[in-house]
Formats: C-alpha cells, sequence, structure tokens
C-alpha cells in the first residue's frame, strides 16, 4: 500500500511515471509532467534523488565515459549526463505538492545515503531501489530501516543477487516489497523482456511482483498483468520530440493514457477460474440449439430426422438425447415449433 492505495492482485494495476531527466532541466516542463501523468491516469509519479557528485567522479578516463556505440548516450562523460539529468533537490518540495493537488503519489529513488535522508525529511511514502543499485546492500539496508514500502528492480541481478536484496531488507525490517522484473537496455525490446520470470520472481521469494519497462509501446506492460505484475513504471515525457536524456525511450501522455485503459482491461480480464458461464452468460443460453419438433405431429407419430429437430432457440432438450428419442412415439398432438421435453413422450 502506498499514500492508502492497495497494491496486489485484488486491485487494478499501480502506474507510475517515471520522470527522470525528462524536466529538461526546467522546474515548469517538471511541474507539467506531473499534470500530464495525473491526467493520463498515473497513481504515481517518481523522480530520481541524486546529484553528479553523489553519482560519480568528475573524470575523463576509462570507465567514465560511455563508450558503447549502440547506447543513446555514446561518448557522453557520466559526470556531465548525470548533472544533465538530475532532479535538483530544492524541485522536489514543490512537485510533490503539485502531485498531491491531483491525488496522486511523488516518491523517489534515492541513489547514497544522503539522498535517502533528504527524502525521509519530505516523509516520501515509499522508495525505489534501481537496477544499478540492487548489489548495494548498504544502500539497500539504509533504505529498508526506513521501513516503508520498497520497490527493487531487477535488472541483471541473478537470483542471489536478488535473494541479498530481499534478505538485507527484510532484516533491516521492511516486508513491504514489490519486485520489479526489468531489462537493463534503454529501450529494451519484447524478446528480451522474459516476463515468464514473473510468476517465479513471486513464487521464490514471496513477494508480490511488478514490471519497470524500458520498451516501447504497452504490449509488454500489458502482457506482464496476466503473468501477475501489480505494478507497472514507464518513463514518461510531455513528447519526445524536445529531447531529453531519457525522451527516446519514454512514453507521451497519449500513450500512458492508453497503456491505463490497457492493463485496467487485461487486469479486468484476469477474473478467476470460472466454468459453467458467467452470470452475465445466462441469457445467451436461449440461443442454443435445443431438440423442436419441426413438423405438425399427431398422437402416436414415431420421431424421426424430419420431424425431431436441433435448432435454436435452447429450451428444448439438450441434442444430446436426439438417439434417445428417434423411433419413440409422440404422447399426444402437438405444432411444429414446440420445444421437445420428456412429457411428449409416449407411455
Amino acid at each position: 500500500m502506498i499514500d492508502n492505495r492497495p497494491i496486489g492482485p485484488g486491485h487494478r494495476p499501480y502506474l507510475i511515471a517515471e520522470m527522470s531527466g525528462n524536466h529538461n532541466r526546467s522546474l515548469d516542463r517538471a511541474l507539467k509532467i506531473v499534470d500530464a501523468a495525473a491526467a493520463a491516469g498515473a497513481d504515481a509519479i517518481k523522480l530520481q534523488t541524486y546529484t553528479a557528485e553523489t553519482m560519480t567522479l568528475n573524470l575523463s578516463g576509462p570507465g567514465f565515459v560511455i563508450e558503447d556505440q549502440t547506447s543513446l548516450w555514446h561518448g557522453r562523460r557520466l559526470y556531465d549526463l548525470y548533472d544533465e539529468a538530475h532532479t535538483p533537490w530544492e524541485w522536489h518540495a514543490p512537485l510533490m505538492a503539485r502531485a498531491a493537488t491531483h491525488g496522486i503519489s511523488c516518491f523517489s529513488t534515492p541513489f547514497d545515503p544522503t539522498a535517502v535522508d533528504f527524502l525521509e525529511s519530505l516523509d516520501v511514502p515509499a522508495y525505489k531501489i534501481a537496477s544499478f543499485e540492487n548489489v548495494d546492500l548498504p544502500l539497500i539496508e539504509d533504505v529498508a530501516s526506513r521501513r516503508k514500502p520498497l520497490l527493487i528492480s531487477n535488472g541483471m541481478a541473478t537470483v542471489a543477487e536478488i535473494g541479498d536484496a530481499v534478505d538485507t531488507a527484510r532484516r533491516a525490517g521492511c516486508n513491504d516489497i514489490i519486485l520489479l522484473k526489468c531489462t537493463s537496455t534503454y529501450p529494451a525490446t519484447p524478446e528480451n523482456s522474459n516476463l515468464a520470470t514473473l510468476p517465479n520472481l513471486a513464487e521464490t521469494f514471496g513477494c508480490l511482483v511488478g514490471l519497470s519497462d524500458h520498451t516501447m509501446g504497452c504490449g509488454v506492460a500489458v502482457a506482464s498483468v496476466a503473468l501477475g505484475a501489480c505494478l507497472i513504471e514507464k518513463h514518461f515525457t510531455l513528447s519526445r520530440s524536445d529531447g531529453g536524456v531519457d525522451s527516446a525511450f519514454s512514453m507521451e501522455p497519449g500513450e500512458f493514457r492508453v497503456m491505463r485503459e490497457e492493463v485496467d482491461r487485461a487486469w479486468q480480464a484476469i477474473g478467476h477460474i470460472k466454468y459453467g458461464g458467467s452470470r452475465a452468460e445466462q441469457g445467451s443460453k436461449a440461443f442454443r440449439r435445443s431438440l423442436y419438433i419441426a413438423q405438425d405431429m399427431a398422437a402416436g407419430d414415431v420421431f424421426n430426422s424430419s420431424n425431431l429437430r436441433a435448432v435454436r432457440p435452447g429450451f428444448g432438450l439438450p441434442p444430446k438425447f436426439m438417439k434417445s428419442l428417434l423411433g419413440k412415439r409422440i404422447a399426444h398432438d402437438v405444432k411444429a415449433g414446440t420445444p421437445v421435453d420428456w412429457s411428449l413422450l409416449s407411455g
């Protein structure tokens, strides 16, 4: 439960709009992102709380420059990238206040103990651990000790690493944990999403599960609901054409609204194990086939394939009794169109 909003199988999926660096260094734009996310059906807006100094070193040597040519950020220094993308800490309070005016939650991903202390001073309702930090057990211990709902993304993590993270959180006093299946590529592809992991993740660790999704569109998110995801996080921007460090794999408001509608439909469709038709289907039984008198018959006539037929509607005997009735005699005169029941048989 986050801010009194229940989360779990009995409740519609909880949707988080991740702002990340899509504010493009503008508080006005950041506030508009909160407004748009709320209007699009988000349950929460999520921030990231760090500075370039708390994330990395101001260096340009090996490892401090992104060399992967397939990366959206190829050639960027880590320090410069984080400096551009970070959300100024003085923005957090006004962004949380704006979210509250819309009745949605606002919380964050801290990346070091100073961020945790700062977020505690703002009384955030929950925390998230990013995929790249899920092996930072001291950070997880610190966050978990605050005893608030904790989301842990599992991009790249092995079963043993997830186990270490969960055990650390529980030992620190946090039992309200949601594990998020995540593929740590930007953007991610459906074929690398491996959503079949979700039920196993829930069973292995005894936690609720969700999805931190970097794929384009909402297909993967919708599919995840059928496999047990009760929470979905998507990067969110006003418009990809505006640019920004994460804009290329972020959802626009209209797309997020479609996802809200479709994941809700998926959740509603799961229901429970049910045979024999629902209450809503009862009226449709009238349009099943059943046995009817197809020709006028006089008392003593023999049922045959011409005067006894299986047709719609469904007010006569089921068609499975056709063979039992053929060759039998009718007890009294009947008109064509009479539904067959056992009282029509002669002694």
